[in-house]
């Protein structure tokens, strides 16, 4: 019952990816819809998902699980979505149930390494209008 209570929600976004990470005190398991994230395709843009892993060290991923839910957008947009969702979801719980000192140094350690794994991007794609095929592009002039 305990290791039901020491649990957080966080989510990463990217584009129209989005992705929700379940943090909870556990054995290390790391999960992404059900499956392990060594599984995850495509298999060049594993490297990406492992990066907050890797910076953080394997001892402070072992005494939790994470289940991460991602819906929308595109393999890349997911990749980096389930990334900052873990990224995130470390800080949280962190923040949460162990000490302020560790999760400032947690924080410290992603922020220098890439920005993008604590802050999302807003960066949208642009609606089109009339006058032209896409959102800036418009319809070549003819004077004769």
């Amino acid at each position: 019952m305990e290791a039901r209570k020491r649990a957080v929600q966080v989510f990463g976004r990217k584009k129209t990816a989005t992705a929700v990470a379940h943090v909870k005190a556990g054995k290390g398991i790391i999960k992404v819809n059900g499956k392990p994230i060594n599984l995850l395709q495509p298999q060049i843009l594993r490297i990406k998902i492992e990066e907050p892993i890797r910076i953080l060290g394997k001892q402070r991923f072992s005494e939790v699980d994470i289940r991460v839910r991602v819906k929308g957008g595109g393999k890349t947009a997911q990749i980096y979505a389930i990334r900052q969702a873990i990224a995130k979801g470390m800080v949280a719980y962190y923040q949460k149930y162990v000490d302020e000192a560790s999760k400032r140094e947690i924080k410290e350690l992603l922020l220098n390494y890439d920005r993008t794994l604590l802050v999302a991007d807003p960066r949208r794609c642009e609606p089109k209008k009339f006058g032209g095929p896409s959102a800036r592009t418009r319809y070549q002039k003819s004077y004769r």
